[in-house]
């Protein structure tokens, strides 16, 4: 371990961003092991009550659950014949024989269909995706003391936002939300970034009419003021598509506005998007840089998805960045302030705090989103503020 680092820090010499990001990665490191080890509020009797109310009781080992029994049973009778639900070649073949051709059995195809059989089938597979993928078995393993207990991976993708091994942590349903719930005399403080990544693309591109509409609240409002006659949904199409590489149909005309009044903005996404369709290896803020191409990719690839890929990375890589740093220095905080709350969970722009001091562990959070700001991009008038909900219940209120 000792020569490892050693051998780390050599490569990382005197580059200072480098030494920042090794740092955040390194109590980001930390802050997923004890998560992991502390859990997130769960309740299992809430999740319990959740599966009974929507597939039934718990059924044996290797059977389904009542409810989707009956409902295999409705759709075999709205058919004529027994049709398996899961399986997409029966349900093709049993809806020809009614003199209706599908070309798929996806939901936005079954919606439009004319048949009883249709919304049984819908609610079919959102029961199944919720028996196999956070039904009993899932509890069983993952849920443990009224605590969910994912494993975190820090860096598991290849922008240094993070996965998770098994138990889905960074894809929570909502179905599942309800069950979050804050121990007895705590709460749930749930802070996310908004606009997090046209906030990053307005920093390193220095494009001053972007900074100026980064600065307020809604960065979307003045975009579309300069930009859309006002129209706030062009405003968004047009950003998110000039940083995900969206210019076909209308959003190819949403661009050429865009480029003519945030000239500086459109043009550092589309160098790295050139760069990439090159072959070149892209960076991020502080220096991670994106995987270099394969030796097939030189001989067969596709240029302009990796200009997709290298379009997005040096933004939503820097996005990481500014994330970790918030995760870092608010573990700092909390840990500074005894008895302002724990981490339990952390996703891409998002942390909650399990506290008995909310309004503290909401104001720890604000101060660290506010070093995470200056140690990225220094004095800056581009704010990064958080929507900050104080909830017994992860759920969103009804």
């Amino acid at each position: 371990v000792v020569i490892w680092h050693r051998t780390q820090v050599q490569t990382i010499g005197d580059s200072s961003d480098l030494r920042l990001l090794t740092a955040a990665e390194s109590a980001g490191g930390l802050a997923a092991a004890e998560m992991s080890f502390d859990g997130l509020p769960f309740s299992a009797a809430a999740h319990e009550n959740y599966l009974e109310k929507a597939l039934g009781s718990r059924p044996i080992e290797g059977h389904l659950p009542p409810e989707l029994t009956a409902l295999e049973a409705a759709v075999g009778d709205a058919f004529g014949q027994r049709v398996n639900p899961s399986s997409p070649m029966e349900v093709v073949s049993a809806f020809a024989r009614a003199g209706i051709e599908l070309t798929s059995t996806r939901a936005h195809v079954l919606r439009d269909i004319d048949h009883p059989a249709a919304p049984l089938l819908l609610r079919h597979r959102d029961l199944s995706k919720l028996f196999s993928t956070n039904g009993w078995a899932w509890a069983d393993t993952w849920v443990r003391g009224d605590r969910f207990r994912p494993v975190y991976v820090p860096g598991g993708v290849v922008s240094g936002r993070w996965s998770s091994r098994g138990g889905g942590a960074l894809q929570i349903p909502k179905s599942l939300r309800s069950s979050i719930i804050a121990d007895p005399g705590h709460q749930l403080v749930i802070a996310d970034a908004g606009q997090l990544e046209p906030r990053i693309l307005a920093a390193m591109s220095r494009d001053r009419k972007m900074m100026e509409a980064a600065g307020s609240d809604d960065l979307y409002a003045p975009v579309a003021a300069a930009a859309f006659d006002g129209d706030r949904a062009k405003a968004k199409v047009a950003v998110l598509g000039v940083l995900y590489g969206a210019t076909a149909g209308e959003a190819r005309s949403l661009l050429v506005l865009l480029r003519r009044r945030f000239p500086d903005a459109v043009e550092f996404v589309e160098k790295a998007a050139r760069a990439g369709e090159r072959g070149e290896v892209v960076r991020s803020l502080l220096g991670r840089a994106c995987p270099p191409p394969d030796d097939a990719w030189w001989s067969h690839g596709d240029a302009h998805a990796r200009g997709r890929f290298t379009r997005n990375f040096v933004v939503q890589a820097t996005a990481s960045e500014w994330a970790l740093c918030l995760l870092a220095d608010l573990r700092r905080r909390l840990t500074e302030n005894a008895g302002s709350g724990e981490l339990v969970f952390f996703q891409h722009d998002e942390v909650v705090v399990h506290s008995r001091e909310p309004d503290t562990a909401a104001r720890l959070v604000i101060e660290a989103a506010e070093t995470a700001t200056r140690l990225l991009f220094g004095d800056t008038e581009i704010r990064f503020p958080m929507d900050v909900a104080i909830r017994e219940c992860y759920a969103e209120p009804d």
